[in-house]
């Protein structure tokens, strides 16, 4: 069986766990939090007025998914409500954990029954569809009482008729202020922290420690257990140390999940709003994070048409050589080339103009009958140029009239799809579009 469980009956089979093997367990772990009032941020869930803390002392919580980042405390959430409640916390791990195991879970929660028993499955979104369905007649009976975790969007990952029998409560990231205290308490705890080490730091030392966490407390822990261990007893923690650890840490960047396509959108739309610093500090996360630069090079030459087009057309030009040196380049010199179109599409006048003409068109192919092609411009090549009626009109061949309008129409009804923008390269455009409209509406008059 890969689940825990709490049994007061089997605590006389286990044997105590020794000083030593205490002190070896992470420092995250040691300092996990027992009681509501212990944990850390999350007011909006627990704080003064809030429902969750009276549901939990009346054992009176039903079904929850806790979503939230990495850190944020949606395991140690779910421990305090389970010892809160009186209830024991049988716990799975949907990583390691398959359906004949779900199955011996579920049996044993029936078996205490859902008032003296939590389900509790940590990372569910790694449970397929059918192992979520599983679960569905003894959360929609009653027969258990679950806990889910997970760290993405669960309106993606949980299925529906499981989402809908559920609470649904989103954990925020730690701020600064909340890790850095929960740092100096640790640094300082001679049971549970570090205080046998007997360490010092300043307290801009652990606000530094604080913002590499990233809202991460867990991190924030092992970035410091780790530092601390690496330490004499009773040295101090200054910048040199931190900066050493600093040049080797790795930035929470995970590909194909939703920081993948979080810090995606942020990078598309710094560019599209014309900032080149922020499309920049994007990039350059996504190549720090190890992120495919083919990928980022693809996105660059959909932006030259979706966000710059006709303003600049030298945008879609730079973008296909940018994605060209990205393959016969690769890294790390491709960053540069990366770093140049980035700054070029962000620097650039931008229009939709084109992305939105094309949807007009297929809104009008939707919502309107199919116009025929007027015969005037039909292929007269081959099989075709035997079947030309009499009373059809010639084509007239744009170039030996000026400025190529020869009056002639390419729609039996016209439409207008295509608006210029006052931006860039565009502007000119408009104007001669303006001069090219007056002249056929002289020449059809």
């Amino acid at each position: 069986m890969f689940f825990e469980m709490e049994d007061d009956e089997n605590e006389s089979l286990l044997k105590e766990p020794s000083k030593v093997s205490e002190n070896r367990r992470p420092l995250a772990e040691r300092m996990r939090p027992c009681a509501t009032l212990d944990i850390l941020g999350q007011k909006h869930l627990l704080g003064e007025g809030c429902l969750l803390p009276n549901l939990i002392k009346e054992n009176r919580v039903g079904n929850l998914i806790l979503a939230g980042p990495p850190g944020s405390g949606k395991t140690t959430l779910a421990t305090v409500i389970a010892a809160e409640s009186g209830c024991k916390l049988l716990k799975i791990n949907a990583v390691t954990s398959n359906v004949a195991e779900l199955r011996d879970a579920l049996k044993l929660a029936r078996y205490y029954g859902s008032s003296n028993c939590y389900l509790f499955i940590d990372e569910i979104h790694r449970f397929n569809k059918a192992q979520q369905d599983l679960l569905l007649p003894d959360v929609e009976s009653g027969d258990a009482r679950l806990i889910g975790a997970t760290t993405h969007n669960p309106r993606y990952y949980v299925i529906a008729p499981l989402l809908s029998r559920c609470h649904l409560f989103t954990l925020e990231p730690l701020s600064v202020s909340v890790i850095e205290d929960a740092l100096l308490v640790a640094l300082n705890d001679g049971e549970r922290g570090l205080g046998s080490r007997s360490c010092e730091a300043d307290k801009g030392i652990l606000g530094q420690i604080a913002l590499l966490a990233e809202g991460d407390l867990r991190r924030g822990y092992n970035f410091l257990e780790t530092i601390v261990e690496a330490l004499p007893v009773g040295a101090k923690l200054t910048d040199k140390e931190l900066a050493v650890f600093s040049r080797e840490r790795n930035i929470r960047y995970d590909r194909d999940e939703d920081e993948h396509y979080d810090t995606t959108s942020a990078f598309i739309k710094s560019m599209r709003g014309n900032d080149p610093d922020a499309a920049l500090y994007w990039l350059a996360k996504m190549l720090v994070g190890g992120e495919d630069p083919r990928f980022i090079a693809r996105r660059l030459v959909i932006f030259a048409s979706e966000d710059v087009g006709l303003a600049d057309s030298r945008a879609l030009l730079l973008a296909d050589a940018a994605f060209r040196a990205c393959e016969i380049i690769g890294l790390p010199e491709c960053e540069l080339n990366l770093a140049h179109i980035t700054l070029f599409l962000a620097t650039c006048p931008k229009s939709n103009s084109s992305t939105l003409a094309l949807g007009k068109a297929k809104q009008a192919l939707r919502e309107t009958p199919l116009q025929s092609i007027p015969s005037s411009i039909r292929d007269r090549h081959g099989r075709n140029k035997k079947n030309r009626h009499a009373n059809e009109e010639f084509y007239l061949y744009s170039h030996d009239f000026p400025e190529n309008v020869s009056g002639q129409d390419y729609l039996d009804e016209r439409l207008e799809l295509y608006s210029p923008k006052h931006s860039g390269a565009e502007v000119a455009i408009g104007e001669r579009l303006s001069l090219w409209k007056s002249m056929r509406r002289d020449l059809q008059a």
